[in-house]
């Protein structure tokens, strides 16, 4: 070996050694920040975990994934919550509600949870309202579709998923319709939920007139700051008279199923009345984030409802632009004050501590709690994640159920046959924490019942779970929960 060499080899291994040192001082600094950061215990212990384990992989994917966007501000309300006319609404409606919450017998056993939303969120109370429920996406695109060619001057529509197939297809063709008869048509999709969605589908909608915009785009190096924040949310509002939400988005499957997971059931709601304002403030919002333009036209976007049904509503938002995880506030304080049972259907099921412990104390205290779980699963980390907790919930008197006649993702909740929730939150730590999230919590039995009917008919498409039967389960298939349940905060 040459001198020539050896000095190169020393170069190469002296070189090593100080990138190897600014690695580990970079790993300890960020490890500290993410400590001193005080987020949830078991999310701080994984990222730590992860970046010791995981040499360089680790540190790109908290880059990428883990920085805690809501503490820095990069999303804020300030700037739309100036704007005038939501200012005025929101004025309107406060006032509203605090002169009829204590006159109002029906509403005073909910003043809690209304307060809390009020103050979290600014979720304003709304009463006049009318609710159709379609937990089938045959039924519910049917009246979607059937709304947009009613309408006369605008369509609004916000969705985490479009996809360019069948359905995709036949919604784009007549937002082009509505486009060219003079209907304003605003668009809002998630950059990373319709990564699929062609330009060419962007473009015949932009060259008929219709306005579209990609929430948050994912582009390197905005990339790193971003791509862990998604708008979950589906809004549709026609005229702002009709307005939909739930947890559907626009792909064939909510209507035929897939071969691997067969028919998705899912949940959708139609609501007209006074909570479509909430459902037009939420869009205006987001249209603000993805446009910076504000929309001044009033009359146009808040028309009059003539709705003289009484269902009150609360439309709910969460998400990073907040300082409260409201929707995740608003699950607790249900489920801690129940007082005959519980019933939950999510497809995700990854709660904090906090969640999990007011389920397990409703549970212990005589609470009659049953959780639908999917019996098959879109996301096979989160799948077995979620049956990671089944052993605990058994142990508390949780009655578990897997659903087996297709993937169940409808998000519900309903508490004591008076309170019910339905929309895009999952009982997971994202939705909680990470992800723009929608949700209407109806105060209202005669909807809460129809929701319970509903669910106690789905318990027969289940498995019930016993502790027999669960403790049988193969070996392999704890250390798979075990391994999931380890890494679940990161997802």
């Amino acid at each position: 070996m040459t001198i020539g060499n050896i000095l190169i080899d020393n170069l190469y291994s002296h070189l090593s050694n100080v990138l190897w040192g600014i690695y580990i001082i970079t790993v300890i600094a960020v490890a500290a920040m993410i400590i001193l950061e005080k987020r949830d215990p078991a999310k701080t212990s994984t990222w730590v975990l992860l970046l010791i384990a995981l040499p360089v992989l680790g540190l790109i994917l908290y880059i990428f994934f883990g920085q805690n966007r809501r503490k820095e501000k990069i999303f804020s309300r300030k700037e739309v919550q100036d704007i005038e006319q939501i200012e005025y609404l929101s004025r309107k409606q406060v006032i509203h509600f605090g002169c009829q919450i204590d006159i109002d017998a029906k509403l005073s056993q909910h003043q809690g949870i209304i307060t809390l939303l009020l103050n979290n969120s600014k979720a304003l109370l709304t009463e006049r309202n009318e609710v159709v429920i379609f937990q089938n996406g045959y039924n519910a695109f049917n009246s979607i579709i059937d709304a947009l060619y009613s309408a006369e001057s605008s369509i609004h529509i916000e969705f985490y998923i479009i996809q360019n197939d069948k359905l995709g297809n036949r919604i784009r063709n007549i937002l082009i319709t509505k486009a060219k008869e003079g209907v304003k048509v605003k668009v809002i999709f998630d950059d990373v939920g319709s990564w699929s969605l062609p330009k060419s589908y962007i473009r015949e909608l932009n060259n008929a007139g219709v306005e579209i915009f990609p929430f948050m785009e994912v582009r390197f190096p905005l990339l790193t700051s971003k791509v862990n924040y998604r708008n979950h949310r589906k809004v549709v509002v026609i005229d702002g008279k009709i307005g939909f939400m739930g947890g559907m988005n626009i792909a064939d499957r909510y209507i035929e199923g897939n071969r691997k997971l067969g028919q998705w059931k899912d949940t959708m709601l139609r609501i007209e009345g006074e909570a479509v304002k909430s459902l037009q403030v939420i869009f205006l919002i987001d249209w603000y984030f993805v446009t910076g333009k504000i929309i001044n036209n009033r009359e146009l976007y808040f028309p009059q409802s003539s709705i003289t049904a009484y269902h009150p509503i609360q439309i709910v938002t969460s998400g990073p632009d907040s300082d409260w995880a409201s929707i995740m506030q608003a699950f607790f304080h249900a489920i801690s004050h129940a007082n005959h049972h519980i019933y939950i259907s999510t497809p995700y099921f990854i709660p904090n501590e906090s969640i999990l412990t007011a389920l397990k104390t409703a549970a212990l205290s005589g609470i009659d709690v049953k959780l639908i779980l999917p019996g098959k699963s879109d996301s096979t980390i989160v799948y077995w994640s979620s049956l990671s907790y089944v052993s605990e919930l058994l142990d508390a008197g949780i009655n578990v159920y897997l659903f087996q006649n297709g993937f169940n993702h409808s998000k519900l909740m309903m508490i004591d046959s008076k309170l019910s929730t339905v929309g895009s939150a999952n009982m997971d730590i994202r939705s909680f924490e990470d992800n723009f999230e929608v949700a209407a919590f109806i105060y209202d039995q005669e909807i809460t019942l129809q929701f319970e009917n509903n669910f106690l008919s789905d318990l027969i498409q289940c498995q019930v779970i016993t502790q027999q039967n669960w403790s049988k389960r193969p070996l392999k298939n704890t250390y798979k929960e075990a391994l999931a349940r380890l890494i679940s905060p990161l997802f």
